[in-house]
């Protein structure tokens, strides 16, 4: 007699609280997706994505007209994918160095690099590349661990 085990159990926010870099995609006015790699920030009692992007590209014009979004992230192997689909929201960009859209942007670089060793450079940068952090409020996640 043969006995066969369960396939292990996947909870995909595991792969999401993994990664770093995700595939974002965003809905193009003509209703076709925008596909962009990024930089993300997962925080997982929020169950909140992260991103900072630049005022003016194509995924941040595109959630200015469409907040829906999903971001897609892959194990190294390939052999196991999450996707987290929800709405975003963006804040910024900001004019003031010390104003709040820059201290979201803080907070983002914290969560996920800890500490700046230039805070005020750092801030400065910021409002000069006109930067957005995208605040993606998860709706669904699902994926799978195919081996």
């Amino acid at each position: 007699m043969t006995t066969e085990t369960a396939p292990e159990a996947f909870d995909p926010r595991t792969l999401i609280a993994e990664s770093s870099i995700g595939i974002l995609a965003t809905i193009k006015a003509n209703g076709i997706p925008q596909l962009s790699p990024v930089t993300v920030v997962y925080d997982g009692d929020a169950d909140r994505i992260y991103v900072s992007m630049t005022e003016g590209r194509a995924k941040t014009a595109n959630l200015r007209r469409d907040p829906r979004a999903a971001i897609e992230f892959t194990s190294a192997d390939g052999y196991t994918w999450a996707t987290a689909e929800g709405t975003a929201t963006l804040t910024g960009p900001g004019t003031d160095p010390d104003g709040p859209e820059v201290d979201a942007l803080v907070e983002y670089y914290r969560r996920g690099a800890g500490e700046h060793p230039d805070w005020a450079e750092y801030r400065e940068v910021m409002v000069t590349d006109r930067r957005v952090l995208m605040e993606l409020a998860i709706t669904r996640v699902y994926g799978a661990k195919l081996r």
